[in-house]
This record gives structure tokens, C-alpha cells and sequence, in this order.
């Protein structure tokens, strides 16, 4: 998820009750739910190295501890008379708040690194979701609203510092994220329950929308395409609408460029991968390959001359948007 989304959901975290186990929950929980992220630095080395590091070892369910009693450690530091296990404790809620949040989206973790090298995500919100914006949005700003109209009618100051507004946001996150698994599940039946142009699916995905809950980005695999679609809940599904992405049949070349480092670390993280050969009319023929996912603009691509030798490869981040 989105940083925004993190931030706030430490913050709601401390507010509903984590600030009565250390004094520090707060801020704590203000960095730790940002922790994994950071992550971050590795884009120093170029796209391909971030995309290699990007939710690696820090959005690890083991690691998580460590970074827990490290950040309770720097706060230990700074507070000597603060409680160690505790603050501990509620670095590694907001740790795993992170982590529970980031495999809601689209893009997945690698949650069991070192054991597995496998990206696992639910694919139920966008990783920018406007309907949790709002619901967060209402919760920060109703205790100061409560607060002014307090006030005016000249009701006695409270002390719950929104207590039980965050309690409703995170209350409302949990369903929000329930409710979209529900209809998640409910178009993967529908998907797998069709043939597509004769053929049953090898494998379904449904990819959620931007603003629209009930709008979803439809993937079904056969063995020779993909057929993409838009299904909208509770209307029909029509497999035959479909649009159909050839898979590109293997060659040398292809195979060639499969074996450069932007297409082998591009290659671990693309889900639903497709491939793109296209002739090379000039420098003496030759083909130029492209990877991309069908989640992401993401791409690599490599130019490969008539003997089937890479001449050069790159990779570069497109906009994040599903298909």
C-alpha cells in the first residue's frame, strides 16, 4: 500500500489502545508501520536493482523481529528509562500492519524470504485505494470536528484523543478488506467456471480497480493466451467479449534474452509475464524482445541480432496500473 495508508493505520493502531503499553507508541508505530519501506534505498542502484530489493528482505515475516528490536533498541537510546520489550512489541505490530497491508495489493511480498523466493499477494485493493483515503480522512478529522461543535454547545472537553474514531477505521479497514476478498472469490469462480473459445483456463487472476469496488480486471490463461476482460459485479460475465493475448511461440532469440539479468529479475516478479518478439528491420535484422506483466507497464527488453547474441538489454518502470 501506499505510505499514506501506512502512516495512518500506525497511527489509528496507537490511538485505539498500543499507546497505553509504552509512552513512545506513537512515534514508534508512526515508523515501524513505514519500516519495511525502507527499502527504498536500493533504488540508488538503478531500476532493476530496486526491483530486485523492493519488498524483499524487509517485508520478510522473519526479519520482522529483528527490525522490531532494533527500532526499540534506537528508541531505548534516545529514552534510557524506556520499557525495552514493550516498545518491542509495538515496533513488530507496526511491522506487521505493513505487511499485512502490502499483501491486500496488487503487487505482493516475499513474506517468507529467506525460506522461499515467492511473491504472494491477495490482489484485493489497488495500491492506492481512495475508498480507505476517505474512510481515514473522515476518522482524522471527525475528532476535531466533534471537538469544535463540543464547544459551541458547551459540552465538557473529552480526553479519548479519537480513540474510538480510530477504532472505526481500523474496524472499517478490516470489513472493507473482508468485502473485497468475498467479491475477489466470487469472480475467480465465475472465471474458472467458463471455456475460453473452446478452451478451459489454466489459471484465473482478478485485478480490482481504481475506484470502483465492484469493477474488476479480469485474466484468464489458456494454454496458447491470455483473454483480458472487465467484469463488473453482480452484472453477466461473457467470456466471449474477451480480448486475446497470442503468447509468443519460443525461439532462439527469445531464449536468448530470457538468459540477461533484466529479464531473469523482471521474470521472478511478473506474475502473468508476455512475451513480445518484434523484427528488427534495421542494423541487419534481428528481433527485439520485450517482457512485460499484464499487472504492470513494467518492462525489459532486449535487442538480439541475426545470430541470436544479445547486443543490449535494459529495464524500466512503466506507470502502475493493472494491464
Amino acid at each position: 500500500m501506499d505510505n499514506i495508508t501506512h502512516t495512518l493505520t500506525g497511527l489509528f493502531l496507537s490511538r485505539a489502545g498500543l499507546n497505553r503499553i509504552t509512552p513512545s507508541a506513537t512515534p514508534i508505530l508512526l515508523i515501524a508501520a513505514n519500516l519495511p519501506d525502507l527499502d527504498i534505498v536500493s533504488a540508488l542502484g538503478g531500476s532493476l536493482t530496486y526491483l530486485h530489493w523492493h519488498r524483499h528482505f524487509t517485508h520478510s515475516l522473519l526479519f520482522a523481529p529483528v527490525f522490531a528490536l532494533a527500532l526499540a533498541a534506537l528508541f531505548r537510546l534516545f529514552r534510557p528509562g524506556l520499557a525495552f520489550l514493550p516498545a518491542a512489541a509495538v515496533a513488530l505490530l507496526g511491522i506487521l500492519s505493513h505487511l499485512l497491508l502490502d499483501l491486500t495489493n496488487i503487487y505482493g511480498i516475499r513474506i517468507l524470504l529467506p525460506l522461499r523466493d515467492t511473491w504472494y499477494g491477495w490482489d484485493l485493493t489497488p495500491i492506492i485505494d481512495f475508498w480507505i483515503w476517505a474512510a481515514f480522512a473522515l476518522a482524522i478529522a471527525s475528532p476535531f470536528l466533534a471537538r469544535l461543535v463540543g464547544s459551541e454547545i458547551g459540552e465538557r472537553r473529552g480526553s479519548s484523543n479519537g480513540r474510538g474514531f480510530a477504532i472505526a477505521a481500523l474496524l472499517f479497514l478490516t470489513l472493507y478488506n473482508g468485502g473485497r476478498a468475498v467479491l475477489h472469490n466470487r469472480v475467480l469462480q465465475t472465471l474458472n467456471s467458463r471455456e475460453y473459445s473452446g478452451a478451459a483456463p489454466l489459471r484465473v487472476a482478478a485485478f480490482p480497480s481504481s475506484l470502483n469496488p465492484l469493477r474488476w480486471h479480469a485474466v484468464a490463461e489458456t494454454d496458447s493466451a491470455y483473454r483480458l476482460t472487465e467484469y463488473s459485479l453482480p452484472l453477466p460475465f461473457n467470456p466471449a467479449l474477451a480480448e486475446s493475448l497470442e503468447k509468443a511461440a519460443p525461439s532462439p532469440a527469445l531464449e536468448a534474452a530470457s538468459r540477461t539479468e533484466p529479464f531473469r529479475v523482471f521474470g521472478n516478479f511478473a506474475q502473468f509475464p508476455i512475451y513480445r518478439v518484434i523484427p528488427r528491420a534495421e542494423s541487419g535484422g534481428g528481433f527485439q524482445i520485450e517482457l512485460s506483466d499484464l499487472r504492470f507497464n513494467f518492462v525489459s527488453t532486449a535487442l538480439v541480432n541475426r545470430q541470436n547474441q544479445v547486443e543490449k538489454s535494459s529495464f524500466s518502470f512503466g506507470t502502475s496500473s493493472p494491464r
